[in-house]
C-alpha cells in the first residue's frame, strides 16, 4: 500500500519549537525531505537502562517513514521506544572578524518519534529496498537480495516523519556592519564539499569484472 503523504508544513510542538536562532528554522516539509535526501547517514538516539546512546547508521525513507536497520542483537534497535534521529550536513565554516561571531553553514533535521519494529514481511523488504537505494541507487536490482535467514537476522525500525525540527544556516558572517568591521580583518566563508571518488574493486574480483554503470557514474559527482 502506498503511504499517504504528510502535511506540507511540519507541526510546531514543544520538542520542535525553535528557542534560539529562530530565523534559521523552517517548518517546510520540503526542506526536511531535501535534507534527508541529501545524505544517507543519521544518528539514532535512544535511552538504554536510563542512559543515552547515539548510534550512527544508514537510513532510507518513504513519504511517511524513516527506516533504519541492524542486527536483531542490537539493543539500540529494540522497539517500540522513543527515539531521536538527526541528520546534519556541514556546508562550510563562517569565519567572522571576531571569534564570537564564528559559525557554520549547515542543514540539519531532528526527528522525534516512537520507533516501531517492522514485522510485516512486505514492509520489511520494501524498507530494506528503500534503505539500499537511498545510499546507492540501482544497487537493489544489481546485488543479491536478502534471503529468509538474513531477513530473520535483521531488525528494521520505522520512525514517523511527522514530527521534526529543521534548521538551515547559509551566507556570510553577521558582523559586517558592526564595530569589528573597522579592524581590517578578512572575513567570509570557507565552503566544504564532498565528491565521490573512483570505485575501488575488491582485490578478489576477477580482473575483467566491469564496474556497474549505476556505481561508475557517481565518480566525480558531489555528495550532499
Amino acid at each position: 500500500m502506498t503511504p499517504q503523504p504528510l502535511p506540507s508544513a511540519l507541526p510546531l510542538t514543544d520538542r520542535t519549537r525553535h528557542r534560539r536562532l529562530r530565523e534559521q528554522g523552517s517548518l517546510a516539509r520540503a526542506d526536511l525531505d531535501a535534507i534527508l535526501d541529501a545524505g544517507f547517514i543519521c544518528h539514532l538516539g535512544v535511552v538504554i537502562d536510563g542512559r543515552p546512546l547515539v548510534v550512527p547508521t544508514v537510513y532510507g525513507r518513504d513519504e511517511r517513514w524513516l527506516y533504519v536497520h541492524g542486527s536483531v542483537a542490537s539493543r539500540s534497535l529494540a522497539g517500540p521506544a522513543p527515539v531521536c534521529v538527526t541528520v546534519t550536513h556541514v556546508d562550510g565554516l563562517v569565519l567572522a572578524r571576531s571569534v564570537f561571531e564564528h559559525g557554520v553553514n549547515y542543514r540539519s533535521a531532528v526527528i522525534h518519534g516512537e520507533a516501531r519494529t517492522v514485522a510485516d514481511p512486505d514492509e520489511k523488504l520494501e524498507g530494506l529496498r528503500r534503505l539500499t537505494e537511498h545510499a546507492t541507487p540501482g544497487q537493489w536490482s544489481y546485488a543479491r537480495r536478502p534471503n529468509r535467514k538474513e531477513l530473520a537476522a535483521t531488525t528494521l525500525l520505522a520512525v514517523s516523519l511527522e514530527e521534526a525540527s529543521v534548521k538551515i544556516r547559509t551566507g556570510a558572517p553577521d558582523d559586517g556592519d558592526g564595530p569589528d568591521a573597522e579592524l581590517g580583518l578578512w572575513a567570509g566563508t570557507l565552503p566544504l564539499t564532498q565528491v565521490w571518488g573512483a570505485p575501488v574493486p575488491d582485490p578478489l574480483l576477477p580482473p575483467d569484472t566491469p564496474v556497474p554503470a549505476h556505481i561508475g557514474r557517481r565518480e566525480g559527482t558531489r555528495h550532499g
